[in-house]
């Protein structure tokens, strides 16, 4: 096997962690490891971590197959306000409504709410007399000299990147196509995003700053790609590089290169397709995925062993849990809610002299107290470690010592003093608080959508997933809990288990019964030959490929739509009837009625193109070493402290039967389980716990 290039890697960049898996289904291996970020440079953790995978699976280079990539670098960028310098060409008389928006408040009770930033200022927009109407007619020609003209006045001020967004490009955009070309012969080194390419859907307002936030972060996006690109063929690698959308599939280097927007929630969309893949191997209908990390948590519904896909995105809150408050894109997203609670969120205790957790975090630089880098405001992982969660000796497989002694001294100084309450009564406070922040997140996400969390069974992954799993699950009534091999690094995971995908839309908006079927029928076969092209740019085969069809639908009146999967055959065979009783079926599904005598509108129509998952498994050989470590004392929330018995997770065989309290280590993580748990370790190595609750003084 040694010319073949069999290895693959997934890399995942977090706040805290960097996180890799190194799979080679020919010589059996996976095998995983866990660095710092670097935030810096993100690539110097990237080239290091797969250095060390490399030489401690004995691989070389030349071996590697494939890097699939996920960043946090769009949503950095769009947070932190450090993109491109962009201008825009808007229909003339229409360049301010990126920031007019919607017109709406984001925050009723404020009157003095800030506005939320544009990401293109006003003396940077530029308009241009064309005009086209809503069913794609041309009413007013392109005026080419006034487009010039205002490119040279753009460029003049100095942007870096163009979007062009033009009135009703999604349903013709000849114009905004010339406009381009007249870009590319002036300025042919000046990055151009147009609308009708990156968003090609109705709404105006999302479509134009879709495409402004796609132009914002584009040069830096490319940069750098370019030089990961460099440094991986540097070190010898000359496989494909892959990177994730948010939507949870895997793309080329030149797709993601022309659309970066779609790369804004990579990372985190990388653990929801991990657990949906392991929903899949256990059997398990109805899963929450839990996935807490070194700078936030969030929470996925697995339904069928598919994550949930929504449409409509908002970047950059003001207000992180106010909707409004962003910038809203047209892009798609793996469906999840995000809570700024993690092992680096930072305890403190206000001027009303009250302990809150979060939102600052200590991220990677320089970090928890208990990392001795310089950090010194205690931390939800310093909480972890006083509490027993944590083994000072084994963090990290032991490369990383944890600073008992600092924790102790920062968490007395900090909170327990100003509080008048024991140090460990305070690391109890601030995992109390982190846990019920979550609890509370993930019930209202689930009774959006009419679920109750007693009926799912929980996922726990990331490096502090299952250190609080067992705290939630009571908090949320959860009798089930899994949490797998290698549950530190299960996001990495997921980029080596998602499948390569392409989800393409077109706005054609029009009641059911007056629908051109034709016109859709091209519109799909337009999508799926730009699928079809990419996937054979990768060496797929036509056969490999798997086509969805879907279209976003209401009643006519309402002023929002719903995602309706759609047979082929209706499509091609232009079944009206069927088409509504899909939507029927859906809207039911969602709100329980429907109604029979109004009409329907289709506003959308979305496909998705993907191609065959790779099957893997974390699983491993048992190892020889004991499999109980010495003792020690856990704080449990009910229970006080309690001795617990230490296991060495990779020494359990399947089959193993462990009643609770006990803590599991491994190297990316530990897993804590009360005295009313019992954990079994089944075929695929995973801790399938139960619990019960006859007993438990919280919880079901």
């Amino acid at each position: 096997m040694t010319g073949l290039r069999t290895a693959r890697i997934g890399v995942d960049i977090g706040g805290t962690f960097t996180d890799l898996v190194l799979h080679d289904e020919a010589r059996g291996i996976t095998h995983t490891g866990k660095r710092l970020t670097t935030p810096e440079a993100p690539s110097r953790a990237i080239i290091e971590g797969i250095a060390r995978l490399l030489s401690e699976t004995g691989t070389r280079a030349d071996q590697i197959g494939a890097i699939v990539h996920g960043t946090t670098l769009v949503t950095n960028t769009v947070l932190e306000r450090t993109g491109a310098r962009v201008g825009l060409i808007a229909t003339d008389g229409l360049t301010d409504q990126i920031e007019m928006g919607r017109e709406t408040r984001y925050d009723t009770d404020n009157l003095f709410q800030p506005a939320v930033p544009v990401i293109v200022p006003r003396d940077l927009r530029r308009g241009v007399i064309e005009r086209i109407l809503a069913d794609g007619t041309v009413h007013t020609p392109l005026d080419v000299a006034m487009l010039e003209a205002q490119l040279r006045s753009l460029v003049d001020s100095g942007v870096e990147a163009l979007a062009i967004a033009f009135m009703n490009a999604y349903r013709n955009p000849e114009h905004e196509l010339r406009a381009k070309t007249i870009v590319e012969r002036l300025f042919p080194d000046l990055p151009v995003t147009l609308s009708s390419a990156v968003a090609p859907e109705i709404r105006e307002y999302e479509r134009t700053n879709t495409a402004c936030v796609n132009a914002y972060v584009q040069p830096r996006v490319q940069g750098y790609l370019d030089r990961l690109t460099q440094e991986l063929a540097a070190m010898g690698f000359s496989g494909d590089l892959s990177i994730m959308l948010s939507s949870g599939g895997v793309t080329t280097i030149e797709e993601a290169k022309a659309f970066p927007v779609r790369l804004i929630e990579s990372g985190p969309a990388a653990g929801a397709i991990a657990a949906a893949y392991i929903a899949r191997k256990i059997g398990e209908d109805h899963l929450i995925s839990f996935d807490m990390g070194g700078t936030t948590a969030k929470m996925c519904l697995i339904e069928n062993a598919t994550p949930h896909v929504k449409h409509d995105f908002e970047a950059g809150r003001l207000e992180r849990f106010k909707q409004g408050s962003g910038l809203p894109l047209k892009v798609a997203v793996v469906d999840m809610i995000e809570i700024s609670g993690g092992g680096g969120s930072i305890a403190a205790v206000d001027k009303l002299g009250l302990m809150k957790v979060g939102p600052r975090s200590a991220s990677s630089v320089p970090g928890p107290v208990a990392y001795g880098r310089g950090g010194t405001e205690p931390t939800v992982t310093d909480a972890d470690l006083l509490l027993g969660y944590l083994n000072p000796e084994f963090f990290l497989g032991g490369e990383m010592a944890l600073r008992l002694d600092d924790v102790r001294n920062a968490i007395a100084g900090r909170l327990a003093e100003p509080l008048g309450i024991p140090g460990v009564d305070a690391a109890a406070g601030i995992q109390g608080i982190v846990n019920e922040s979550m609890a509370a997140a993930t019930r209202m996400h689930l009774a959006e959508k009419g679920k109750d969390p007693r009926d799912y069974t929980m996922l726990a992954f990331g490096g502090a997933g299952p250190v609080h799993a067992y705290g939630l699950a009571r908090l949320l009534g959860v009798r089930r809990l899994v949490v797998p091999m290698g549950a530190g690094v299960i996001s990495a995971f997921g980029f080596l288990v998602a499948a390569p995908a392409v989800n393409d839309s077109r706005g054609y908006f029009e009641r059911l019964e007056r629908v051109d079927w034709g016109h859709v029928s091209g519109l799909y076969g337009e999508m799926e030959a730009r699928a079809r092209a990419m996937f054979a740019a990768m060496g797929a085969g036509a056969d490999d490929v798997r086509i969805e069809y879907a279209a976003d639908m209401r009643y006519s009146g309402q002023g929002f739509e719903i995602t309706v999967p759609l047979p082929g055959d209706c499509i091609e065979g232009g079944r009206t009837d069927a088409v509504r009783e899909a939507f029927q079926t859906r809207y039911r599904e969602r709100f329980n009625r429907s109604v029979d005598n109004i009409p329907v509108e289709a506003v959308n129509w979305r496909l998705t193109a993907s191609l065959p998952v790779q099957d893997i498994s974390l699983a491993h050989s048992v190892s020889n070493e004991p499999a109980e470590r010495a003792a020690r004392d856990v704080t449990f929330p009910g229970h006080g402290p309690v001795r617990a018995r230490v296991y060495n997770r990779y020494a359990l065989p399947p089959g193993t039967r462990i009643a609770g309290p006990a803590v599991f280590e491994e190297r990316e993580s530990s897993f804590i389980i009360g005295p009313e748990a019992v954990a079994e370790v089944d075929a695929h190595a995973n801790l399938v716990v139960t619990i019960d609750y006859a007993d438990a003084t919280h919880g079901g």
